[in-house]
Formats: structure tokens, C-alpha cells, sequence
């Protein structure tokens, strides 16, 4: 079994810190969420947010928020994955994924305790019912809404889009990557490398336009 960083941080300093910074990130971010939501609702009417059942800390169920992106009745019945240049999202909504702007009311979800600044990404439970034993332990920490596996894989979509069969592909190729990935942050998270993992996003966001979405191992390219 993985086992938590037992510290300060793990047991008190983390929470804090996330609380912190959520509820600053509203307060400041409050005009910029309002106009991203007036352009949804006029450019794609209504609902402005997206909701979905997503696995948390220690696999209990709660209600994920981002800005929607696609249309109204695929978001409500889309599939469990999105591959770039799918055409069930709006026009907007491709900027908002581009940007990583449609994660941003997740600050909610941080602020509430659902999530943390930076964890494993939670997943539906179609996909963690299939975990074993020593994947679940992902569930040990928060959430997050950045991460190690976030970072690696902040061109999934391309990744997806490249592959023939899109599920298959994610569920034997990707997600036990992002697991792996996600796992070692278990084992050892420190508010330092927390820190670090946000930089890195941030620096990964301004160069993601030169990412080509590959994978660093050659030999675990999808079909095409």
C-alpha cells in the first residue's frame, strides 16, 4: 500500500493552504469567471456550468464543476473521454480546453474540501471501479485540480485523437500511466514540490501550442 507523506504539511498545512488560495483565486478571478460564463450563455445558452460524478478522497463520490463546453445534449450524454477536434464542443468551449480555463470553477470544489490544488486527477467511476487494490490508493489524498499525471499529460486530447480506438487506448495505455504517475505524488508530496507541480502547469500551458502530443515512449503510440 502507498502511504501518505506523513508531515505537517500532509496533515493540516495542505488543507490550509488550499482553502487559502481557493477563496483568494474567487475573490480575484470573480470578474474574469463572470464574463467566460456571459460568453458561454450567449454563445451556447444554458447551462453555463458542467457537473459530473467524479471518485474522490477515500473513494467517495462528489460532484466535479467546470465551465461546459460542448453542447447541451452531448454534455449530458457525451462518453467518458474527449479526443481534440471532437465536434461535440462549441466553438468557445475549444478555447475554454485549449486554456485549461474550463477547470477554473473547480476553485469550488477546493474551497468546499472535494478537491486540492494539486492531487491526482479524480475520475468517474466507470473507470475507478476497475482499479486494484494498490491503484485506489490514489484515493488517499485530495484531488486535484493540477498534478503530476495533469502535467504529463496536458495533451491528452491530442494523444486521443491520434488513437483508433479512443477507450482502449486510454484505459490499457493512459490511465495506468497517469496512476503511476499519481501514485509516486502519494507516496511523497511536500509543499515545495506542490508548488513546483503549479509553476509547472503554468509553464506547460504557455508552451503547450509546441507540444505535437506524443507520448515519451515510443513503443506506447496509439494506432493511426
Amino acid at each position: 500500500m502507498t502511504t501518505p507523506t506523513a508531515s505537517l504539511y500532509s496533515k493540516a498545512g495542505k488543507r490550509c493552504f488550499d482553502a487559502v488560495c481557493a477563496g483568494a483565486g474567487l475573490i480575484l478571478l470573480a470578474p474574469g469567471l463572470a464574463v467566460l460564463a456571459g460568453i458561454i450563455f450567449l454563445t451556447s445558452g444554458a447551462p453555463v456550468f458542467f457537473r459530473q460524478e467524479r471518485t474522490g478522497l477515500h473513494g467517495k463520490p462528489f460532484r466535479i464543476w467546470k465551465f461546459r463546453t460542448m453542447e447541451v445534449t452531448s454534455a449530458s450524454s457525451a462518453g467518458f473521454i474527449t479526443a481534440a477536434n471532437d465536434d461535440r464542443i462549441t466553438p468557445f468551449g475549444r478555447w475554454l480546453r485549449r486554456s485549461k480555463f474550463d477547470e477554473l470553477p473547480q476553485l469550488f470544489n477546493v474551497l468546499k474540501g472535494d478537491m486540492s490544488l494539486v492531487g491526482p486527477r479524480p475520475e468517474v467511476p466507470h473507470y475507478t471501479r476497475t482499479y486494484s487494490r494498490r491503484q485506489r490508493d490514489v484515493f488517499e489524498v485530495r484531488p486535484g485540480i493540477t498534478g503530476p499525471a495533469a502535467n504529463e499529460f496536458i495533451c491528452e486530447e491530442a494523444l486521443l485523437a491520434r488513437a483508433e480506438n479512443k477507450e482502449q487506448f486510454y484505459v490499457s495505455v493512459l490511465l495506468p500511466r497517469k496512476l503511476e504517475s499519481d501514485l509516486a505524488y502519494v507516496s511523497g508530496f511536500a509543499f515545495n514540490k506542490d508548488l513546483k507541480l503549479i509553476a509547472n502547469t503554468f509553464f506547460r500551458l504557455l508552451v503547450k501550442s509546441r507540444d505535437n502530443g506524443e507520448l515519451s515512449s515510443p513503443a506506447a503510440q496509439p494506432e493511426v
